[in-house]
């Protein structure tokens, strides 16, 4: 029940973060046309790359924080955030200028259709300089989370996300800026939703409130943070440096397919953010109690983690197979007819696949918590690979259905590998 009423507030989140770009691509969809949104959805997996290497460096200083609060360290927990949020705030300045200077030869490597890229290029530049915010809220955040409050980040990132559609209308159809404008609105929005984190850690989180004296960088936290944080960052990228080779081979199939793919990416975002949010509650409690030393906990912590999981699944599944065409609809432009059809077509199969989904991310959670994450990272490269690899010979000959079948494939061995490690190894040392 824990892991449930932890996780509650992580789905909106979760769905809130979604809304960021998914604000985006709606607007422009309906304002600015085809040409525009594969111009956005060309970036798309770049962005997502950088959100996730945010996420996982907060993941792993987060890890850190929930076993010191488990053990009642809390001058040592206090010392990690500070070391978390020196580290991580150089990192995400060295992203920044290296995206923003070599954005165009990331589009071309990906192969951005030329009648994109320029718009392409300029909407990339932009989510570059949020990139600097999107990190600080992050850490934040996951650090909130570390210490069981998982309320507060949504709340502020609620207040965002309004904000941002909001200012995509006026950008947008009101200005007519353009993509440019969209994303100058999201980045004002993740500048506010870090904000907020920042400003209620200082007045309400001792914890986590730093003073001047408190600004230090401990070099053995900073060792473990950084092996955690790497490990996770990595983790946490794999999958969208493989989505990045699926979009390359997507984009050399046309616009109408790169615009109905995107519409159900995003769909599929949606559909499988409350088995990762329980994943991370999985991680989080874990965490906790291997810090508190209980490793009867810890063992169903996973049980029911995964059983809460499973449970998802015939919602999710009956969701997207009865709202499937409308989704679609909702998401591509007007007229859209064959990216209508090709968007509802790779629903058809990809709703059963969810299944896979909700297995795959109760693992992981058990494997970061237990900081195993070399082993997490390993499973996730080797699903996203035989997924890229298969799209790559499969999706240019028989179209984007293919790409749904390539994930299952991809997730069955992933499953594999993952519960393997949990019931041969993990298992027997606890």
């Amino acid at each position: 029940m824990h892991i449930i009423v932890y996780a509650i507030p992580m789905i909106l989140g979760n769905y809130l973060q979604l809304t960021y770009n998914m604000a985006d691509a709606i607007i422009i969809s309906k304002f600015l046309g085809e040409d525009s949104l594969a111009a956005v959805s060309t970036a798309g997996p770049i962005m997502t790359l950088m959100v996730l290497g945010a996420s996982g460096i907060g993941m792993g200083a987060s890890i850190i924080i929930s076993r010191l609060y488990g053990a009642e360290e809390y001058g040592r927990l206090k010392r990690e955030f500070s070391t978390a949020v020196i580290a991580g705030t150089a990192f995400s300045l060295v992203v920044f200028i290296l995206g923003f200077l070599f954005a165009r030869e990331i589009l071309i490597l990906i192969k951005t259709p030329e009648a994109v890229l320029e718009e392409s290029l300029t909407y990339l530049r932009i989510m570059f300089v949020g990139f600097l915010f999107t990190f600080q809220y992050n850490i934040m955040s996951h650090s909130l989370r570390g210490i069981g409050n998982s309320f507060m980040p949504v709340v502020f990132l609620g207040v965002s996300c309004s904000l941002n559609i909001a200012l995509d209308l006026l950008f947008v159809a009101k200005l007519n800026m353009g993509s440019a404008g969209a994303g100058i609105a999201t980045v004002i929005s993740q500048a506010v939703a870090a904000a907020g984190c920042v400003i209620y850690i200082y007045a309400k989180v001792g914890l986590l409130r730093l003073r001047k004296g408190d600004f230090v960088v401990d070099r053995s936290l900073l060792g473990e943070t950084s092996r955690l944080g790497l490990i996770t960052a990595l983790q946490q990228a794999a999958q969208p440096v493989g989505k990045i080779f699926i979009q390359s081979t997507i984009n050399s199939c046309g616009v109408t397919v790169i615009g109905a793919f995107n519409a159900v990416c995003r769909i599929d975002d949606f559909a499988c953010i409350p088995a990762q949010s329980i994943g991370s509650g999985i991680m989080t409690c874990v965490a906790q109690n291997r810090g508190h030393n209980d490793p009867v906990r810890v063992r169903k912590t996973m049980k029911w983690g995964l059983i809460a999981a499973l449970c998802y699944f015939p919602v999710i599944f009956t969701v997207v197979q009865l709202f499937k065409t409308p989704l679609v609809t909702f998401l591509t432009p007007d007229g859209a007819d064959l990216m209508i059809n090709m968007g509802v077509s790779y629903l058809s199969v990809k709703s059963w696949i969810f299944l896979l989904a909700c297995i795959v991310n109760a693992n992981q959670g058990f494997l970061r918590g237990s900081s195993k994450m070399h082993i997490a990272l390993i499973s996730t490269v080797l699903q996203i690979t035989i997924r890229a690899v298969l799209v790559w010979l499969w999706v240019p000959q028989y179209g984007i259905v293919c790409e749904a079948w390539a994930c299952a494939i991809g997730w069955i061995a992933q499953t594999v590998f993952g519960y393997g490690y949990y019931f041969l190894k993990l298992r027997k040392k606890m």
